[in-house]
């Protein structure tokens, strides 16, 4: 029986059919008739273009489709004006390489990239015909699957999802798919089969099977477990040997372009570095490397299969990988030279910024140099565990144009914890010395010489040394925000841009939240709340009335300091870094005290005693 859905009458109507067809180059298809086959839909919960740039995407979709009984699809949100002929027409959500509803799938996973996109993700569970609410789906339908980094406080969400996957899904992915095509064979119920995840298998979380209990004072009394042998806190799951880990030979090639149009090589995962704000540089500990022998290899047949002309080498800190100058090279010299494949370095440091590296590197095409110091002050920096100097600010710089380069991007944070009016005009200190070391080295100044400085908000993170801080109130970073731009109004070289504060102020609402938040999420989503990511279709006013509606405070969640004893939603979760190490790190941070880099000095964070030594 043929279940797809017939899109072709609109495909003439809407923006960008391409995003629909779902046949692109390397892409999967499955005799969808064979009742063995289990059905996984890979939801990335925004537009295509930008989830068929998320590299994770293409892991797990290749991994999963080489199993002969899986078929893995993927499912992105449509854009609006897809949307509004779908509903027009009561066509269900579908899955691009099928075009059959999700409502066929046995497994919906969506990942958890960033926090405004849950409404996206109850506007796809509502298109598809699936109950929005965990606790009310049938037998028939899907289980929905979370993971991904906002995973490790799923709590806000908690009301929609049936199962938690906790760390790096490569294998618990496949071990969850094993224990379903066990549990078809009886005639057990859902809620069996969740209980037989969260007892056996080690990154599964089920938020249906525990139990969240408050104080008078509004925070979190306890935790409990509703059966004796799930466990009270879940590991997160990591791989171990990222050169013996699975890393595809061929990516999918769309068909229009996407935000990263390139091959995409991991290099490692992990951080050496202990930025106190970043939570991906504590979640994803330890540091893992790949091969540059294995890297070369993929890099050659990925370009092979592809047809790319671009090859970005990615990980959170690119130039702290020991195989970067190898594999710079091999690519440079076999694909640079001869093809004109270019290379990118994204998230260079300024404190081992190589200049010969980079002039190499942009041999095939010269683009900007983008710099990320986050703070005005060294003090600032110190604050932070930044870890780069003043000195290596200038010197990157002079080198940089007395090399040729032209343009510079700077990206800073406001609202860090201590900032002061004297850390914000520090920005913009730096940013004249800029033009003035610019003046220096070319003699005068140009009308291709320029520089764009961009600030985004704070927002305190689970599983960071800043999670106890309170984020800067919505008038405070407007206050600081109109600071800045009255500071480099006069100033024709640079282009100051600043990130919206009322999707940072929802966001940190949502990343410190917990179950109560559920109620809020689906109030907003019912009201028209998608796409909150994008400027031209949040709107702040919708979640505010649902937060009044529902009786929840959002400054309670967003703007409120938290103690070292208060209970966490996402204490419940095990992910290597412990607690102590967290409050040690905060208050080194109140001291603008540097805590060395993992390859100087072990700082104890635990991953090594929980995880295994050598790792890090």
């Amino acid at each position: 029986m043929n279940n797809k859905v017939n899109i072709k009458d609109i495909l003439l109507d809407i923006e960008r059919p391409a995003r629909y067809l779902g046949n692109e180059l390397n892409t999967y298809h499955k005799d969808t008739s064979n009742k063995d086959l289990v059905r996984f839909g890979f939801s990335f919960p925004d537009s295509y273009e930008v989830g068929m740039s998320y590299m994770g995407l293409q892991i797990l979709y290749n991994i999963l489709n080489e199993q002969e009984d899986i078929f893995c699809e993927r499912i992105f949100s449509p854009w609006v004006d897809m949307e509004e002929k779908m509903r027009e027409r009561n066509i269900p959500m579908f899955a691009l390489e099928s075009r059959e509803p999700i409502s066929n799938m046995d497994f919906l996973a969506f990942t958890l990239q960033y926090e405004l996109s849950y409404t996206n993700i109850l506007n796809i569970l509502d298109m598809g015909n699936i109950s929005i609410l965990a606790k009310d789906r049938t037998k028939d339908e899907p289980f929905v699957l979370v993971g991904g980094p906002c995973a490790y406080n799923v709590e806000p969400i908690s009301d929609f999802v049936d199962i938690v996957s906790l760390g790096e899904g490569e294998e618990v992915l496949i071990e969850v798919v094993n224990k379903y095509k066990e549990w078809k064979k009886t005639d057990k119920s859902r809620e069996d089969f969740l209980y037989e995840l969260a007892r056996d298998i080690e990154g599964i979380y089920i938020p249906s099977l525990y139990d969240f209990r408050y104080k008078e004072d509004g925070t979190i009394k306890e935790i409990v477990p509703l059966k004796e042998d799930i466990p009270k806190k879940i590991k997160k799951r990591i791989i171990k040997d990222m050169s013996k880990a699975y890393f595809p030979e061929k990516i999918i090639v769309p068909f229009i372009d996407v935000v990263h149009n390139r091959v995409m090589l991991e290099v490692f995962r992990g951080c050496i570095r202990g930025c106190r704000f970043c939570q991906a540089g504590m979640i994803y500990r330890p540091v893992r490397e790949r091969n540059p022998e294995f890297m070369k290899d993929k890099a050659k047949k990925l370009l092979e299969n592809t047809g790319y002309e671009e090859i970005s080498l990615s990980s959170l800190s690119t130039s702290d990988y020991s195989g970067l100058d190898s594999l710079a090279d091999y690519i440079i010299k076999e694909f640079g030279e001869t093809k004109k494949v270019s290379l990118s370095l994204p998230s260079l440091r300024l404190d081992n910024f190589s200049l010969d590296l980079a002039n190499r590197v942009q041999k095939v095409r010269k683009t900007g140099l983008t710099f990320a110091p986050e703070a005005g002050s060294q003090r600032l920096r110190d604050v932070i565990n930044k870890g780069i100097e003043e000195e290596h600010l200038e010197n990157a710089c002079r080198q940089a144009f007395e090399n040729g380069w032209k343009r510079l991007k700077y990206y800073f944070m406001m609202g860090l914890p201590t900032e002061t009016y004297e850390d914000l005009d520090g920005i913009v200190k730096l940013a004249e010395k800029t033009v003035d070391i610019y003046k220096e080295v070319n003699g005068k100044l140009d009308n291709k010489f320029g520089i764009n400085v961009s600030t985004s908000s704070f927002v305190p993170k689970p599983f960071t040394p800043f999670q106890w801080h309170p984020q800067d109130t919505i008038e405070e970073l407007r206050e600081k925000q109109h600071h800045l731009i009255v500071r480099f109004k006069n100033n024709r070289n640079i282009r100051y841009m600043y990130h919206d504060r009322f999707t940072s102020f929802l966001e940190a609402v949502i990343a410190r939240g917990d179950r109560r938040l559920g109620k809020v999420i689906y109030t907003a989503f019912k009201k028209g709340a998608k796409f909150d990511g994008w400027e031209e279709h949040f709107n702040f006013e919708i979640w505010k009335e649902a937060f009044e509606e529902e009786n929840v405070s959002m400054e309670f969640y967003a703007n409120r300091k938290r103690e070292y004893d208060e209970i966490f939603p996402w204490d419940i979760f095990d992910v290597g870094v412990s607690k102590e190490f967290l409050i040690r790190e905060n208050e080194n941070a109140k001291q603008a005290k540097v805590t060395p880099n993992c390859r100087e000095k072990c700082s104890g964070c635990g991953v090594n005693i929980d995880l295994g030594k050598g790792l890090c």
